[in-house]
């Protein structure tokens, strides 16, 4: 970031009449987004910045602890909250800077005030810039977010062209990987039974159920936004009379958690604690013959597994391996991440409960429609970021123009994210009033 230098400022305090207008910029809004956590000229909720501040300070007492003695869970705590101490220092600078350039606008010398207009604005957008950094560094980590996941594809309303899409959908998503350099391995392809040999449009296999697994650390938080209800709309290959037909496909997102051996620090499936935890008392087993084609060796043998999960009712079925063994590792992969989301929806949906904000009201579920793909547009709309976009065959290859629109949903959710830490914030401080207001002496009558 640039700074007036030491002359400037010497010169400044000559030529800063004592009274002097500023300049504020226009708000700075996405049109996507609900509302922006910093505004134009660079302030921050009141509620946002206190919490920054707090931080900022405990992060600065653990610093000095640690400067007379290691402590690791004094390190630990004092590593969570350095990128929010870094991200405020870096805010309070930029509107140090600003503050001064602005007093500059007011300088009898014609080249200051030209200097002072020019940094001025990079400086404000700057500012726009690092109030995000700060939001985003308040917000809690989501606790999957370092991990791998699982996307799971299902079809749903609109009958085989709902099963064509979802073959779609699954090869859009290995394009995009492919096109990411994430790693990504087919867990399971299950073509529908009774499809025959029906094809869509462009080729597509009617679909019963596909799960994508992308193994790259990390992977989770890009994905998760993806989850959710995604419809298309186009011409059917079967359709004679050129009307649009309507289908909609089930993307769920699931952390996967790592192979066996693997470093399972973050996800102990032998940790009751952990929310990968599932009793196999809890679960019943069953083997079977796999269905579909795969040779006299698949439909003789009874190596596919089902697995229920009692208190759930979560269902796992794999058959995709010749090795009944293998299948029921995959299905224990599978079983472990599925139970593993929805105690992590429950706790959610319990904090969502409690707390008394407007988020409450619009919080976005996997049944609702997330995303159209429309081909007689060539358009793709997200319904959450409000992003637009057209050249559809490059989003289905998953190619730069779906990574616009995950993007796009990627900043939708952090902004929702630092809403919830706003919320909440709020929540408690007008809990925290409400308390003194109770233990306030009362003036009885006389």
């Amino acid at each position: 970031m640039n700074v007036p230098t030491e002359a400037i400022k010497a010169q400044l305090l000559c030529d800063i009449p004592t009274s002097s207008s500023t300049r504020q910029a226009p708000n700075s809004t996405r049109e996507h987004v609900g509302c922006s956590v910093a505004t134009g000229d660079g302030s921050l909720p009141p509620v946002l910045l206190q919490r920054a501040k707090k931080l900022a300070a405990e992060h600065e007492q653990l610093s000095a602890t640690l400067a007379t003695g290691f402590d690791a869970k004094t390190a630990k705590r004092a590593g969570e909250i350095a990128s929010v101490a870094t991200a405020l220092k870096d805010w309070e600078a930029a509107n140090s800077s600003v503050a001064e350039l602005q007093g500059m606008l007011g300088s009898k010398d014609a080249e200051l005030r030209e200097l002072a207009t020019d940094e001025l604005e990079s400086t404000k957008e700057q500012i726009q810039e690092l109030g995000r950094r700060l939001s985003t560094a308040l917000t809690p980590k989501h606790p999957f977010a370092d991990m791998p996941c699982l996307l799971e594809f299902r079809p749903g309303p609109g009958g085989m062209e709902g099963r064509f899409f979802t073959d779609s959908l699954f090869k859009m998503y290995q394009g995009y990987c492919s096109h990411k350099g994430y790693k990504a391995r087919v867990v399971k392809y299950e073509v529908s039974d009774g499809a025959g040999d029906a094809t869509g449009s462009s080729g597509e296999s009617p679909i019963q159920e596909a799960i994508l697994e992308v193994q790259d650390p990390g992977s989770y938080d890009v994905f998760r936004g993806e989850a959710g209800m995604h419809r298309v709309q186009r011409i059917p290959a079967t359709e004679s009379k050129g009307r649009t037909h309507t289908s909609a496909v089930a993307v769920w997102v699931l952390p996967s958690f790592p192979e066996a051996g693997a470093d399972e620090t973050a996800a102990d499936v032998n940790d009751p604690e952990s929310d990968f935890y599932v009793n196999p008392d809890e679960v019943r087993t069953e083997t079977m013959r796999a269905r579909g084609a795969g040779g006299q060796h698949v439909n003789k043998t009874e190596s596919a597994i089902r697995l229920t999960h009692v208190p759930t009712g979560t269902v796992v079925s794999m058959q995709d391996s010749r090795s009944q063994h293998r299948n029921r590792e995959e299905a224990w992969r599978l079983l472990r991440s599925r139970v593993a989301q929805q105690r992590r929806e429950q706790r959610e949906e319990l904090a969502h409960s409690m707390r008394n904000s407007v988020l409450s009201k619009d919080r976005i579920t996997r049944a609702d429609k997330i995303r159209t793909y429309n081909y007689n547009q060539d358009r793709c709309t997200d319904h959450r970021s409000g992003l637009d976009v057209h050249n559809l065959p490059d989003v289905l290859e998953g190619g730069e123009t779906l990574d616009r629109v995950v993007a796009s949903v990627r900043e939708w959710l952090a902004e929702r994210d630092v809403q919830a830490v706003i919320a909440e914030e709020e929540a408690a401080a007008a809990a925290a009033a409400a308390g003194s207001g109770d233990a306030a002496p009362k003036k009885g009558k006389k």
